[in-house]
C-alpha cells in the first residue's frame, strides 16, 4: 500500500469523525443524521445526471448497500437508545476491522499477512483505549447488543461497496449513486420528524447538509482506495476516524482524559504503520 493510498484513507477518517462529531453535539441526532443523509443526496443527484450508469452488475451491490445502511442507521439509533455515545461508538467501530478482513478473506480471497492482523489488533485495541473510562462504567445487554449489531451491518456495507466498487467500472459513478440512493434515507427519517423539520433554524438546516458532504465526501475517498487496497487494511484505517473523534472531543469538547487518548492514538499509528509495511 503506497503512502498516497494510506494518506487518501487517513484523510477520509479525520472527515469522518468530523461529521460525527457534528452529530454528536446534535441536540437531535436522529434529525441531524436525517439531514446529513439529505447533505448526500443534494450533490448527489447533479452527479447522477453527468455521471455515466455504473456497470448493471454493480448496481446490485448498490442496492444492497442501501438496504444495509437502513440496518445501520436503525441499529446505531437503537444503541444511543440504550447507551452513551462514548460506550457505543468505540464497540461499534472496534469490532470492523477485524469482521471486514474476514468477509474479505471468505467472499474474495483477500488474505492479509500476520503483521497487517498484528496492525488491525492494534488498532481496535486503540479504539477501546481511546473511550476505556466509559467502557470500564459498564453497558447494558441492549446497547451492547445494538453496538455489535451496527459494527456488523458497518462491516456488511464495506465489503457489498469494496467488491461494488470494483466491478462498476467508474468510482465516481458508483459513488454517486450510493449517495443518492441516501434519498430513502433523508426521505424515511424526514417523514418521521416531519414536526420537528418545520421548526428547525435555517442553521441547523445547513449544519446537517454540510455534515452530509463531508460524510460524502469521506466516503467517496474509501471508495476509491478500495480500488487500490485489500478491503480488511482499508477498513482498519479507516477505524482511525475513533481516535481523530476522540482528539476532537478532548480539544474542542473538553472530553476525557489527554493522556489514555495520546496513548491511544500512539497504538492506532503504530498499527497504521504495520499495516503500511505489510500490504
Amino acid at each position: 500500500m503506497t503512502l498516497f493510498v494510506i494518506g487518501i484513507i487517513l484523510t477520509a477518517a479525520l472527515l469522518h469523525a468530523v461529521w460525527n462529531a457534528i452529530v454528536k453535539t446534535a441536540a437531535d441526532r436522529t434529525t441531524m443524521l436525517g439531514l446529513v443523509a439529505l447533505g448526500h443526496v443534494i450533490p448527489a443527484s447533479v452527479m447522477v445526471l453527468l455521471l455515466p450508469l455504473p456497470t448493471a452488475e454493480s448496481f446490485q451491490y448498490i442496492l444492497l448497500s442501501t438496504v444495509v445502511h437502513f440496518g445501520y442507521y436503525f441499529m446505531l439509533g437503537k444503541a444511543y437508545q440504550h447507551g452513551d455515545l462514548s460506550v457505543v461508538y468505540p464497540i461499534a467501530r472496534g469490532i470492523v476491522p477485524a469482521l471486514v478482513s474476514l468477509w474479505a478473506m471468505l467472499l474474495v480471497g483477500e488474505v492479509l499477512p500476520w503483521q497487517a492482523w498484528g496492525g488491525i489488533a492494534l488498532i481496535a485495541l486503540g479504539i477501546q483505549l481511546s473511550s476505556w473510562r466509559a467502557l470500564r462504567s459498564g453497558v447494558g445487554r441492549s446497547a451492547l447488543g445494538f453496538a455489535l449489531g451496527t459494527g456488523f451491518c458497518i462491516s456488511i456495507y464495506s465489503v457489498v461497496d469494496g467488491i461494488g466498487v470494483r466491478l462498476s467500472g467508474n468510482t465516481l459513478s458508483y459513488w454517486a449513486w450510493g449517495a443518492f440512493l441516501h434519498l430513502f434515507i433523508a426521505g424515511f427519517i424526514g417523514i418521521r420528524k416531519r414536526a420537528v423539520l418545520t421548526e428547525l433554524p435555517a442553521k441547523v438546516w445547513m449544519i446537517g447538509i454540510l455534515g452530509g458532504l463531508v460524510s460524502m465526501t469521506a466516503y467517496g475517498l474509501v471508495l476509491y482506495a478500495k480500488n487500490f487496497a485489500p478491503l480488511g487494511a482499508v477498513s482498519a484505517l479507516r477505524e482511525t476516524s475513533v481516535i481523530f473523534a476522540a482528539l476532537i472531543g478532548f480539544i474542542f469538547l473538553h472530553e476525557g482524559n489527554w493522556i489514555r487518548r495520546l496513548g491511544a492514538a500512539a497504538l492506532m499509528a503504530v498499527g497504521v504503520a504495520l499495516i503500511g509495511m505489510a500490504v
